[in-house]
């Protein structure tokens, strides 16, 4: 067989492979794909379409509602309740990275640590994240209440009570104790095992140079542990924009609007469904959608990326580095060859 038959069936086989690769990637890619068509992608479609309705929720939006355009964007961007709910939500995000971050890091430090108990502690810090929003919220709502667990406890120790749930000054702090409550334990597993990828090299090295333990923390966990840091704001920032369970369940449609933790999501549900007016909610959905990309895409772009472009840096530097070593060795070898020759 010449050679240019053999490079012509070496090119026929890896032609092959590519579209066997190829189906098989379409195969098992096609369920998914197409339940995130018909589950997200569809849906924004048709609730931008019914956006431009006066529609309460029967039968066709053409045919039983009424075309108002842009009309309702407009009202949702003028309307005051919106414009709180809005600065709610941002409140929530920015608080939820700003409380739960150095207290993620600092359970991950102690669960980190050898000692007894530790699987007890790490147990009940996780327990909270898998409980559903709809029992945490029944719960704290009963707790809550002014005549509720939390205020008997405290006259008990003979501190006054307050009303942490209409009270304007301490309802969007509650809510924020809540949520810490709820959703630390997942910030906390993400830590441990981004503390857990550190080679223990690293401290032992640092240990011999007289680094205490603090000096470690800050010179070898913080700087490595950044990625998992910034995956998790992430996450936290998309749980925080739709955060609704908790909200509703505690406070109720109207008293959050009131006490100052109506959140985008919650206006949603009380001017759409509740006021039967679901071209308008569908259009507040719209616009929590356009909100929610826009701040995810930002994040990508400015901390997400360069995290991928590390990887990507140092996967291509680890095989150049290969390389040059193979080389280097082929390189003594033909010398040695040489000289025994």
């Amino acid at each position: 067989m010449s050679v240019s038959a053999s490079l012509a069936a070496q090119s026929r086989v890896k032609k092959s492979d590519t579209v066997r690769k190829n189906i098989e990637i379409a195969v098992l890619s096609a369920p998914a794909l197409l339940m995130f068509l018909g589950f997200v992608i569809l849906p924004v479609f048709m609730a931008a379409y019914y956006g431009f309705f006066k529609w309460k929720g029967y039968g066709k939006p053409e045919v039983n509602g009424q075309f108002v355009g842009l009309h309702n964007y407009a009202v949702i961007l003028s309307d005051t309740n919106f414009q709180e709910a809005f600065i709610h939500t941002m409140c929530v995000v920015v608080a939820s990275l700003i409380i739960q971050a150095p207290l993620a890091i600092l359970f991950a430090l102690l669960v980190n640590q050898k000692f007894k108990g530790r699987a007890i502690i790490r147990t009940l810090i996780f327990v909270p994240y898998v409980v559903s929003e709809v029992i945490v919220g029944t719960g704290w709502s009963l707790m809550l209440q002014t005549t509720g667990a939390v205020n008997a406890v405290l006259k008990s120790w003979g501190i006054p009570g307050a009303d942490w749930i209409s009270d304007p000054k301490v309802a969007f702090w509650t809510l924020m104790v809540i949520i810490t409550w709820k959703y630390i334990g997942f910030a906390v597993i993400l830590m441990i095992a981004g503390m857990q990828s550190i080679p223990e090299d690293l401290y032992e090295a640092a240990r011999v140079d007289g680094a205490g333990f603090w000096q470690q923390q800050w010179s070898i966990t913080l700087p490595l542990l950044a990625p998992t840091i910034r995956i998790w704001a992430f996450m936290s920032i998309i749980g925080s924009l739709q955060l609704f369970d908790l909200v509703y369940i505690i406070w109720g449609q109207y008293v959050s609007s009131t006490a100052g933790t109506s959140t985008m999501a919650t206006y949603m549900v009380r001017e759409g469904r509740l006021a039967n007016n679901y071209g308008y909610g569908s259009a507040v959905a719209v616009l929590i959608f356009l909100i929610s990309l826009v701040i995810a895409l930002t994040y990508q772009h400015f901390a997400l990326n360069r995290d991928l472009e590390g990887a990507i840096t140092t996967k291509r530097s680890r095989a150049q580095s290969k390389a040059a070593h193979k080389k280097v060795d082929r390189a003594r070898n033909s010398e040695k060859k040489a000289m025994v020759v």
